[in-house]
């Protein structure tokens, strides 16, 4: 039911209930008016005719008939039905019917509720008896002449007033009806609404209350559609991200490979014939000898380069024994050539066939956060531990260094970066923390099992 249709509901009853009671306040004063002329007429008939002096004069059948001849000469009484009896009880005379308003009557309902009936009464003759009968129709139809026009009067106001209001209800609660046009355009995705000026110092209000809000909203379903996008972008932009990766690692695992098989194998030959050379040349020729065995120190040194360079395309050992060598294998480098920073490697629970780009990921994570520990921090302890637990694995890197976490923020650096950037692609988590004195703590969590791209913390 609308706001409209309750106003003008009420306001309806509340006019029911003020005509009612002005109707039932004429009904109770024509009510009160009927029984004192009727009442009082009766009374006067009666005083009238009994008191006659000449009453009990009339006596036989002549006196009765000059009564009777009185009472048609007096006519009718008002308000009274009057009839004479002989003493055998036979009517001799009865009023004449009423005149005034001849033909009508008031409504049954009505009569009954204006008129109080009354007893009859009875003037005992020595030769017969006269009954007065109260008759309140003449006073009742009055009364129905008197309410008649206000019962009309009443209802054309009543329907004029109910139309007037309905129309002034309908003008007052425009502006909501406008309102309620808004949100639902809203509600239809036209976040663009807006209300006109409404009229009044309210309507004025709601209008600016609902245009703020609508703006308010319009921002917002602007802002989660770029942010959708923006989320759209990155999600593609990671799994971009990390099929480069992929490729990198590909391309980084081929070259070290070749390096391996080819290279290695060529400064093995180079190395065996300098041998040759030397044990050739010894005790024969000192400058041969010596020419061979400084190829033999190159050959050496080119292998210990493609060495290191290989571990740092690609750990052979991640691709053939897997995550947990291949750390061992880092970590036993990283001490030969940092031999005075203490270095120590905790390994738990970690699965055989580990996914490659996890295992990948987890070494990349731990290479880079050492070498910053290391080279840029200048620690001189650093724990790793890598811990599988049911769903995700667990990696942390905690140095003593004197590095600063708002430094790995600045243009041109971007490890930090690139490790977040590797545990997110995964749909894992990267945190960074100070800790006191100093030190930086690395914690990644990265689950064991994928999540659907697009799916990020």
């Amino acid at each position: 039911m609308s706001l409209r249709l309750q106003v003008n509901l009420i306001i309806t009853a509340l006019m029911v209930f003020f005509a009612a009671a002005l109707i039932g306040l004429q009904i109770d004063n024509t009510r009160r008016a009927v029984h004192e002329e009727v009442l009082g007429a009766n009374l006067v008939a009666v005083q009238m005719l009994s008191r006659m002096n000449w009453v009990d004069g009339f006596a036989g059948s002549a006196g009765l008939e000059a009564l009777t001849a009185y009472l048609r000469r007096l006519g009718r009484v008002r308000a009274n039905e009057i009839t004479l009896y002989d003493d055998e009880g036979k009517k001799l005379y009865e009023s004449p019917p009423s005149a005034y308003k001849i033909g009508r009557e008031a409504p049954q309902w009505y009569a009954r509720m204006v008129a109080s009936p009354l007893d009859p009464k009875v003037i005992i003759l020595s030769n017969g008896r006269i009954t007065l009968q109260a008759d309140p129709s003449r006073a009742t139809l009055d009364g129905w002449d008197d309410l008649r026009p206000m019962l009309w009067m009443v209802l054309t106001g009543f329907v004029l007033a109910n139309a007037l209001v309905y129309v002034l209800i309908g003008r007052a609660t425009r502006p909501l009806r406008l309102v309620v046009s808004g949100l639902r355009q809203m509600e239809q995705g036209a976040y663009n609404t807006r209300l006109p000026e409404l009229s009044g110092r309210e309507g004025q209000q709601i209008s600016h209350a609902f245009n703020a809000m609508a703006q308010s909203v319009q921002g917002g379903a602007l802002a989660r559609l770029q942010a959708q996008e923006a989320r759209q972008a990155l999600a593609e932009n990671r799994e971009l991200t990390q099929l480069i990766q992929a490729r990198i690692e590909q391309e980084r695992g081929a070259i070290a490979r070749e390096l391996h098989d080819e290279l290695g194998q060529q400064v093995t030959a180079i190395k065996s014939v300098g041998l040759a050379i030397a044990r050739k040349s010894e005790g024969h020729d000192a400058l041969i000898e010596q020419s061979a065995r400084l190829v033999m120190e190159c050959a050496d040194q080119i292998y210990d380069g493609v060495h290191r360079l290989i571990s740092q395309l690609r750990p052979l050992a991640l691709d053939r024994f897997g995550l947990h060598d291949a750390l061992q294998d880092l970590l036993g480098d990283w001490r030969v050539r940092y031999p005075d920073a203490g270095l120590s490697l905790t390994l738990s629970g970690l699965p055989d066939g580990l996914e490659e780009d996890l295992a990948t990921a987890t070494y990349r994570i731990v290479q880079e956060a050492v070498t910053n520990a290391l080279r840029h921090a200048r620690a001189s302890r650093i724990g790793i531990h890598v811990e599988a637990l049911a769903d995700s694995l667990v990696l942390e890197v905690v140095d003593n260094g004197i590095g600063q976490i708002d430094q790995f923020h600045t243009p041109g650096h971007f490890g930090v970066p690139g490790m977040r950037e590797r545990a997110q692609a995964l749909g894992g988590s990267f945190n960074l923390a100070q800790i006191e004195p100093s030190g930086v703590r690395v914690r990644v969590v990265l689950p064991l099992k994928r999540k659907p791209e697009g799916q990020f913390p």
